[in-house]
């Protein structure tokens, strides 16, 4: 199953199955993450001690699509101080009086470390596409109307969104775009369980079923996503979603194999402090 989008190549999201097409059961995708998340944690401190490189990592995807569950899941073996996670809700007052990108660049991961994004900076190529009068509310200059919001519009934001991953890029930032692909039917049996499970009913908001009237021009705006800002430097990947173990498991081979073809490894001791290791030992054990 190929999952990465190529930057050359159009995807059409209708024709991507959201199941995935593997004969191993919940249980043996549930004992493989078991071992990845063993090799990410291991791979995450090695990083911490070098200091070069930093991960973000990113999750779009329809409501119900598992993301929340997907990074407990993924991210729960690696050290604390190693991994941030990001929630990106309505702006507030505060992020509306900066550039729509301000809130993202103030949570970027340090250097050995990983940040995940739990809904990016691609909300303001979704949601504002999808309801364009939200835009209003950012004060731009010469966007006084929605009338003003045009198809350039639309272009300049792309522009920014590449240019600003490939100048996070160039400086050592490993970029993974993740879109966790859910049926309108999986997304019908999630909700319907928020509703008749007690204990998930904070979960639902009746928000949710406006914006479900709304799936087939959210699907459209993550095509236009997926089809002209996935590149080489930050790739997007398809994920079928409908299966939360498989979709759990597979981000976390996605990560692991990108980051095990990069030259992370333990810095070595400076040449003084290794020869006089013996010595630092006996001076330990003699007090």
């Amino acid at each position: 199953m190929r999952f990465k989008v190529e930057n050359n190549h159009k995807i059409s999201l209708k024709n991507l199955s959201t199941k995935p097409n593997t004969a191993q059961n919940d249980k043996e995708n549930k004992t493989d993450l078991k071992k990845l998340r063993k090799k990410l944690s291991k791979l995450q401190d090695k990083m911490y001690a070098q200091g070069k490189y930093s991960v973000l990592i990113m999750l779009q995807g329809m409501d119900t699509s598992g993301k929340d569950s997907l990074i407990r899941e993924v991210f729960k073996d690696i050290n604390a101080r190693g991994v941030n996670v990001q929630s990106f809700k309505v702006p507030s007052e505060k992020e509306l009086k900066h550039d729509y990108l301000w809130r993202h660049y103030i949570t970027l991961p340090e250097r050995g470390k990983f940040t995940v994004f739990n809904r990016t900076h691609y909300e303001n190529v979704l949601v504002t596409r999808v309801h364009p009068e939200y835009i209003l509310f950012e004060n731009i200059p010469d966007i006084n109307d929605i009338a003003d919001i045009n198809e350039s519009f639309w272009d300049n934001r792309f522009e920014q969104i590449t240019n600003f991953e490939k100048h996070l890029a160039q400086n050592g930032t490993i970029i993974l775009k993740f879109f966790l692909h859910l049926s309108k039917d999986e997304q019908k049996n999630r909700l319907l369980r928020r509703l008749k499970i007690q204990e998930k009913n904070w979960k639902f908001s009746a928000g949710d079923l406006k914006e479900r009237k709304l799936w087939d021009k959210y699907q459209f705006c993550y095509e236009e996503v997926l089809n002209r800002t996935s590149k080489t430097h930050a790739p997007w990947h398809i994920i079928p979603a409908d299966n939360k173990p498989f979709a759990r498991k597979t981000v976390a081979k996605l990560i692991l194999e990108t980051l095990e073809k990069l030259p992370i490894k333990t810095p070595e001791l400076d040449a003084k402090t290794k020869a006089n290791i013996q010595a630092y030992i006996k001076e330990l054990e003699q007090e």
